[in-house]
């Protein structure tokens, strides 16, 4: 009698275990995951954003990969706040809008309220139509590669550095000893290469003639009002502006929605580590270090945050500066 008692003792246990959890997965939605939110309006306009430094454009692809080919989807509208970054990512996503606008033949609008400069206004050139604000930073076209040169620490830290290379080009900027002449040509090769592949794409996309980008690809920035004038942007407005712009080039008229691409929610699995799949912006490596937190017990945070070391030794279509997230 007690075996049996104690058996249904267990069984309730174990109903009641799976009865709160289908309580919780139920109120929360992402107890054990993302609850993923969908599409329902026939006419979608689809929102995506493209934040911060560009070092990793991933999840901005994938999202946009897997939301772009719904055929509730008949447009595509890309919120960018950014300085750019680095060039292969931001090629990457300048790829990838493009194959959506040219593939799958949905109207692609950028729009920008802030900053859209360098590596992101690479990545915009494959948008159909650019909406910039009157006062947006827009532009800085052109290629930047950054070293420090701390042999100087070194000596007053009493170290010595060295390296054992195969060839003579294998540490190339390195930290511990001042740069050759024919190092630094081989760097200045390699930066025009990239700003040629730069303008190339600026002249092809924007319609420009070859002159007048190598006039303004200097580095230099625009208000969004100078760069329509230029030709550099389409027109000024604001992100109602862009929307409206997306439904009509889509024919929706008015019946349509917004679709902004949810956020990844934090679910129990993630606890561990969190998620390794990085989006445009990881700036969020120093968060404690520009908040002052960490120059205390991290010191190579602090270390890197100065030089910042990240950045070094690598093309970067960057606009200069540090941006806090």
């Amino acid at each position: 009698m007690q075996q049996k008692n104690s058996f249904y003792k267990k069984l309730a246990i174990i109903i009641l275990v799976f009865f709160i959890l289908g309580v919780l997965v139920k109120v929360s939605g992402g107890f054990f995951g993302e609850s993923e939110k969908q599409i329902t309006a026939k006419n979608t306009i689809l929102q995506l954003e493209l934040n911060g430094v560009i070092l990793n454009g991933k999840r901005f692809i994938k999202n946009l990969e897997k939301y772009a080919e719904k055929d509730k989807v008949k447009a595509i509208l890309v919120n960018i706040n950014s300085p750019g970054g680095s060039v292969g990512p931001s090629q990457e996503i300048y790829t990838e809008i493009k194959r959506v606008r040219d593939e799958l033949k949905k109207p692609v609008i950028c729009v920008c309220t802030g900053i859209i400069a360098s590596g992101a206004y690479y990545s915009a050139m494959g948008c159909d139509k650019l909406v910039v604000a009157p006062g947006a930073l827009v532009g800085s076209i052109g290629v930047i590669m950054e070293f420090a040169n701390i042999e100087k620490l070194y000596d007053w830290a009493k170290i010595s550095r060295y390296s054992i290379t195969s060839g003579k080009f294998k540490d190339s900027g390195a930290e511990y000893r001042s740069m050759r002449e024919d190092e630094r040509e081989l760097f200045q090769t390699m930066i025009n290469e990239v700003y040629g592949q730069f303008k190339t794409t600026v002249m092809t996309e924007r319609k420009l003639k070859e002159e007048v980008v190598t006039e303004y690809a200097d580095g230099r920035v625009f208000t969004g009002a100078t760069a329509v004038k230029l030709g550099f942007a389409d027109q000024e407005g604001f992100f109602k502006d862009a929307v409206k712009l997306a439904a009509e080039t889509a024919k929706l008229g008015d019946d349509y929605e917004v679709f902004e691409v949810p956020k990844k929610r934090m679910s129990i699995f993630d606890l561990g580590g969190g998620d390794k799949e990085d989006d445009v912006n990881t700036l969020a490596d120093y968060a404690d270090v520009l908040k002052g937190k960490a120059f205390g017990n991290d010191i190579q945070g602090a270390v890197k945050f100065v030089l910042r070391s990240q950045y070094l030794n690598q093309p970067l279509l960057l606009m200069p500066g540090f941006w806090e997230q």
